[in-house]
């Protein structure tokens, strides 16, 4: 983590929080966050959770990775973005798609962890295209963010 002073004093950051797996606690993003003086690259585990954690068949999920879900989450309430059944016959929760459940986890940076700006994440993925995780950048600022949004949005559209 790099710590610079701004022109009038501040303390600015620059993190990366990029775990093994989905294996971080949310008291972490969230202080980032509320210290508004950091700016973060994260990364947010998708194949990991979707595997593990979002399984169709709920009683095959794994404990362990739900729970850690719950903590990388901060509370229960990621079930809620993950799961819906509004759509099916049955009222039968089914798993939202991959977009969905992190544009959810973008609000949540926003509204819950108090980052200002965080841009559209950058998929990143295998060489099928299935998304193994997702980079996102939160700032407290909008120039920060719009250079990492320039930078994304070029390699979105190779």
């Amino acid at each position: 983590m790099a710590v610079e002073y701004d022109e009038i004093g501040y303390r600015r950051a620059l993190c990366l929080l990029d775990p093994y797996n989905i294996n971080l606690k949310w008291e972490v993003i969230e202080a980032a966050g509320k210290s508004g003086s950091i700016e973060v690259f994260l990364t947010f585990m998708i194949m990991d959770i979707n595997r593990n954690a979002l399984r169709r068949n709920r009683d095959k999920a794994v404990q362990s990775k739900i729970d850690q879900l719950t903590r990388l989450w901060g509370d229960e309430t990621w079930e809620a973005a993950a799961f819906d059944s509004s759509g099916n016959l049955f009222g039968d929760p089914e798993k939202v798609s991959n977009e969905q459940f992190e544009a959810a986890w973008r609000e949540r940076l926003k509204k819950k962890a108090g980052f200002k700006f965080v841009s559209k994440p950058m998929p990143m993925t295998t060489k099928t295209r299935s998304v193994i995780y997702y980079l996102y950048f939160a700032s407290q600022r909008p120039v920060a963010a719009n250079i990492v949004d320039d930078i994304f949005n070029k390699y979105r559209q190779r």
